[in-house]
């Protein structure tokens, strides 16, 4: 049995040669919470052995972070260091690579006032607008991955010995990304070649429409007629293969923002903001949000949708099977990123450029001529369960069953 010490330099492996697939002379920026200074530096010093030009360390602390939500004043959440937004702007514009490291408690802002988070939130998103289109049109790599904390451990395990928790996490935290295994990059590579599959069949077939029927949702969503099904690996703008996220289950594409119609009701919480969204729902007419209800963070889930316009509507579709490695688990993570790749999701807000035909080469007017929403902020919530049944109508409008009972159908 390998001890956690050889798997957690596999992990970094992983991170580096097909999370972010470093190349030789490359910048590496990582954005990380202090607690995970352990990995940070494994990565580090791997990242040089692979021929890293330099590392640069964006260290974050969730505690210095509650302080300021507990104590700053109002003005502020209204302000975002210009200078750290125009340095991510200019190493991205340089080539550099980009790991994020998420790791936060779920609880860690339950009693802070939703509003102070939903204006820190929008003023983040103002900052950094012109550094994510570098990410969101793969014209750079970047990659997100986790390493568990004690609180988000607590969470997800708080029936077992306190001094176990981490080390369960952990466990689980290899398990899905395949690091358990004898050779976790052969086996990623085996893995996107599967999804891949899955991604052909869809963009030959080309679906005008996708139907979803669970408990409690019944949804219709129309699709571009330009619309690109997507995931796994992306090739950024040097032609370099990159995996977004570990782990990844999911193949996704945009829905024609004003052509959804009907309810949806989430399967999983929503950590947004340190703050959790729970057993909530929204019913859209013509694509945009028209009610909505949550059983738990009610207020959290109004700031979002108010974020912009552009956040009353649906952005992404992503199809995750129910029987996968994170749903498999039985674990629910209370972190999106996990979360996720256990069932199939939605995302309010802005739609991804590449999953529309050459949209990584269009303004923004273009991608909304087209069909595809524009906004602030991308957030996933999930759908899926084992009773979610999904058809594609086809643009002779053939049905043909997508999902049964949460698993592929065809």
């Amino acid at each position: 049995m390998e001890s956690f010490e050889v798997k957690l330099e596999k992990y970094a492996d992983l991170a580096l040669k097909v999370g972010i697939n470093l190349q030789k002379n490359q910048t590496l920026v990582i954005n990380a919470p202090i607690d995970s200074a352990v990995f940070v530096r494994q990565v580090a010093k791997k990242a040089y052995f692979y021929g890293a030009k330099n590392v640069h360390i964006e260290w974050h602390d969730e505690e210095t972070t509650l302080i300021k939500y507990q104590h700053a004043p109002d003005e502020a959440f209204k302000e975002y260091p210009l200078w750290k937004a125009k340095g991510f702007e200019e190493m991205a514009a340089d080539g550099a690579a980009f790991l994020s490291i998420s790791a936060t408690n779920p609880d860690l802002l339950k009693d802070v006032d939703p509003e102070r988070i939903a204006v820190a939130n929008k003023t983040s998103a103002l900052a950094l607008q012109e550094f994510k289109k570098y990410t969101q049109t793969a014209k750079v790599s970047w990659a997100i991955v986790s390493v568990p904390t004690k609180e988000w451990a607590a969470k997800v395990f708080p029936n077992s010995d306190v001094d176990r928790q981490v080390d369960l996490l952990w466990e689980k935290i290899f398990m899905v990304t395949r690091i358990d295994q004898e050779n976790p990059i052969d086996a990623w590579k085996i893995h996107i070649n599967n999804l891949k599959a899955r991604l052909t069949y869809l963009n030959d077939t080309k679906f005008r429409r996708l139907h979803f029927k669970a408990p409690g949702s019944n949804l219709t969503a129309e699709l571009p007629d330009s619309h690109l099904w997507i995931g796994g690996g992306i090739k950024n703008a040097q032609g370099i293969d990159f995996v977004p996220n570990m782990p990844t289950e999911e193949v996704f594409t945009l829905p024609l923002k004003t052509g959804v119609n009907g309810t949806v009701k989430s399967t999983k919480p929503l950590n947004y903001g340190g703050k959790l969204i729970e057993d909530f729902s929204l019913t859209f007419e013509k694509g945009r949000i028209v009610d909505y209800s949550a059983t738990v963070g009610y207020e959290s889930l109004k700031k979002l949708i108010e974020t912009d316009e552009g956040a009353h509507y649906l952005g992404e579709i992503a199809l995750v099977p129910h029987h996968s490695p994170v749903s498999n688990s039985n674990v629910v993570f209370y972190n999106t990123l996990f979360d996720e790749n256990a069932s199939v999701h939605l995302a309010l807000g802005m739609a991804y450029p590449l999953c529309i035909k050459n949209g990584g080469q269009m303004s923004k007017e273009e991608l909304e001529e087209n069909g595809a929403n524009t906004s602030l902020i991308h957030i996933d919530f999930m759908i899926g369960s084992e009773e979610m049944d999904i058809d594609g109508e086809t643009s002779d409008g053939k049905i043909i069953p997508v999902f049964r009972k949460g698993n592929w159908a065809i």
